[in-house]
């Protein structure tokens, strides 16, 4: 080796031992500052369970109509007459778990005029009033702004993309619906509470409280049964507009919309490049895709009603998603009350057996709270499902032994605000999803 090559060699690593410090030293601010990022959203853990249900086993059913006062509430159902089968077996499923003792009027929706057949049907398959109501034109339909034939050529390019449900037109009008105004139609206007019920769809529990009085009595908002991830391609720059208002609007983060959200790793002031990419906010932080499975959902309408919620909804009606994309209910739902409330207005109904489409929850039984002497339980069923130690299913004939049949990631970070005790595996997949 030449004395001229060893001269450059030496002066390279001198020049690297200078700027050695300073290189250790960027990356452990760069590291300082990821983890003091990531703690921003850092959910704790409360000393106890903050969301337990409200009952463990069976309660002797009420008579009809219950001695204690009810809530204002429905049960409410959108569906289309060539729906008849798959809505009467919704119908009958819930009657016979609940509804036959707590009367709760049904209300159907459809946008278009309903058949006798269907309206014959249904007052056949439950024994509690109904009613069956037209949704109005503007309610489903395009906004008057929005250029029709532009939407239409978006559904269309999504249905050719594959992308679920979104190359019906009909589908992107019933996202809207339930996103925006369901809750101001003449029909659901006197009432404070809605239980939603689709069609097709199962109870395999028996329920023999009134969910509405309990869900008043401990001051909650929304319940659900079901949480997944939302369809990636359904909804790429929803959580953008939604945590955008959020931001306009000065409101910090609850516990609840950290539990949505995946902290960036990547350092300042690179961060904010992944803004950029889908389901990110400004700041980079990404949206897990968890959301409240929305088919069913008993809600507090006064919050859907609420100054705020309306607001927001203006703000994304505006923007086009549910044309331009196929921004579904249940994503905007859930984002709404991860934003608004406070963790402790949601409610996980872990007792209640429920099945949709081929996704369901199955509750363990009770061991010794399944009332066998009771008659009124024993009109509906004689026999049930074996009890399992920490069961708190009610007369359930699904087997409880496997609760769900889909990841339960999404309900293990929903459920981290109100939950003492939880699953390392969700910490783990965090970084895998």
């Amino acid at each position: 080796m030449s004395v001229m090559h060893r001269f450059q060699r030496m002066r390279r690593r001198r020049r690297w031992q200078q700027w050695r410090p300073f290189l250790w030293v960027l990356i452990v601010a760069c590291l300082v500052e990821i983890a003091l990022h990531v703690s921003q959203f850092h959910v704790p853990v409360p000393p106890i369970e903050l969301d337990t249900p409200f009952y463990t086993s069976c309660q002797e059913p009420p008579e009809t109509p219950p001695e204690y006062p009810r809530e204002n509430a429905a049960i409410v159902m959108l569906a289309r007459n060539e729906e008849v089968d798959k809505a009467s077996r919704a119908v009958r499923s819930i009657e016979r778990r609940f509804n036959r003792w707590f009367q709760y009027p049904i209300v159907f929706l459809n946008d278009e005029p309903w058949d006798e057949e269907f309206i014959h049907i249904l007052n056949t398959s439950t024994s509690a009033p109904t009613s069956f109501e037209i949704v109005p034109k503007e309610e489903w339909t395009f906004p008057s702004w929005m250029d029709t034939q532009a939407a239409r050529a978006s559904i269309q390019s999504q249905g050719k993309q594959g992308i679920l449900y979104a190359g019906k037109e009909t589908y992107h009008h019933m996202c809207r619906f339930f996103s925006g105004n369901f809750y101001k139609i003449e029909a659901l206007k006197k009432y404070k509470w809605y239980w939603r019920l689709e069609p097709d769809v199962e109870f395999s529990c028996s329920i023999t409280y009134d969910p509405f009085v309990e869900m008043a009595r401990h001051k909650k908002v929304y319940g659900f049964t079901i949480s997944l991830w939302e369809e990636q391609q359904t909804c790429p720059t929803l959580f953008r507009k939604v945590s955008d208002w959020k931001e306009s609007q000065g409101i910090p983060n609850s516990d609840l919309w950290k539990a949505g959200v995946d902290a960036s790793w990547v350092p300042w002031p690179f961060r904010s490049l992944m803004s950029w990419f889908s389901h990110r906010d400004s700041s980079g932080d990404r949206w897990n895709l968890c959301h409240y499975w929305s088919n069913f959902e008993i809600a507090d309408l006064d919050f859907f009603r609420s100054h705020r919620y309306q607001s927001l909804y203006q703000h994304l009606e505006k923007a086009g998603g549910f044309y331009y994309e196929r921004w579904g209910d249940a994503a905007v739902h859930s984002l709404a009350v991860n934003m608004l409330a406070e963790p402790h207005q949601v409610h996980h109904f872990a007792d209640i057996g429920y099945r949709h489409d081929w996704y369901y929850q199955c509750p363990a039984n009770a061991p010794g709270g399944q009332l066998p002497e009771s008659q009124a339980l024993n009109k509906v069923q004689g026999s049930w499902a074996r009890e399992i130690s920490g069961g708190v299913g009610c007369r359930c004939e699904c087997d409880g032994r496997q609760n769900r049949n889909h990841a339960s990631y999404c309900l293990n970070k929903l459920k981290a605000p109100n939950t003492a005790h939880r699953p390392w595996s969700t910490w783990l997949e965090s970084f895998i999803f």
